[in-house]
């Protein structure tokens, strides 16, 4: 017989496998039965009542596995949140149930990861413990995995209760009733009464302002269209300088380098030395007014 310490740690690694594993099986089912269900619904659109009332079968069959599954996979899950109970050599009472009935259910499911967790539960508890999670003479097991692995043929308010899902579900008109019971269509409702904040908006809008109303509003437009705008009214200048941000090292930053545009000093000898000619902007400079006119002129012939 293995060590517990080591069996412990190979049944960790499996219940969580069987965890995985379980899941997996359970979305590759509900896959299988929406398309089921959707088959299901053809057939009664089509008419074959009789034929869809034996198929529906499959997925209440389905349905109940996929339940049982769940159930298999939260008793996994407490049994690896509990492992620490499992130390000893006999079975704490509060894991008895999950125990037993994964002994139970583990053979008639197709899950092999939950089939190895069933071997080495049976090794660490012992035959005769395993024999009676086998036969349930003890009565351990949870009704709820009994009565999900009975074979029995689902009853039939079952079957039609299903049926008639699947049929309001995708749309189809069964049992098809008659027209008397369908009624007469509702009543067409007015979207204006629904919203009376949209229609008083709009007599607001339309109703007429009275004169003293009219003379006050033309005055204002007259004393509007007369105000000086202020001197920064416009776009400013596309050129900006973002100052850097301060930090603990230097808490008054300042931009690195002169934008004034003064001329230099080269600039200015040169300039006034006679027998000079300005070529424009050099080294920072200006042209003048006569200088551009000049300039005009010549573009002009």
């Amino acid at each position: 017989m293995a060590p517990s310490s080591t069996l412990i740690a190979k049944l960790k690694v499996q219940l969580k496998l069987s965890i995985a594993r379980l899941r997996m099986v359970q979305q590759k089912d509900e896959a299988v039965s929406k398309q089921q269900r959707r088959a299901m619904a053809q057939l009664l659109e089509a008419g074959k009542v009789e034929s869809a009332k034996i198929r529906v079968e499959n997925i209440i069959r389905s349905d109940i596995t996929t339940e049982l599954l769940e159930i298999l996979e939260l008793y996994c899950e407490l049994l690896l949140a509990r492992t620490g109970l499992m130390e000893g050599p006999t079975c704490d009472a509060g894991l008895e149930e999950a125990i037993k009935s994964l002994i139970y259910a583990a053979p008639r499911t197709e899950v092999k990861e939950l089939q190895q967790v069933r071997a080495l539960l049976m090794e660490k508890y012992g035959k005769e413990f395993a024999m009676q999670a086998v036969d349930n003479t003890d009565g351990k097991i949870s009704e709820k995995v009994l009565k999900k692995l009975t074979v029995t043929p689902p009853p039939q308010e079952l079957v039609i209760g299903y049926l008639e899902e699947i049929a309001r579900t995708y749309g189809v008109d069964w049992p098809k009733k008659p027209k008397d019971e369908l009624g007469d269509p509702p009543d067409y409702i007015d979207d204006d009464d629904e919203n009376p904040s949209g229609g008083q908006a709009q007599k607001v809008l339309e109703a007429p302002l009275p004169a003293d109303g009219a003379a006050k509003e033309a005055e204002e437009r007259e004393a509007l269209s007369k105000a000086t705008p202020p001197r920064n009214f416009g776009p400013s200048s596309p050129l900006r300088v973002n100052p850097p941000s301060p930090s603990t090292d230097n808490l008054h930053p300042r931009v690195k380098g002169t934008l004034d545009f003064k001329p230099t000093r080269k600039a200015t000898d040169t300039a006034s030395k006679p027998g000079t000619q300005s070529k424009g902007p050099v080294g920072g400079t200006i042209p003048d007014v006569d200088e551009l006119a000049k300039r005009f002129a010549a573009l002009k012939k």
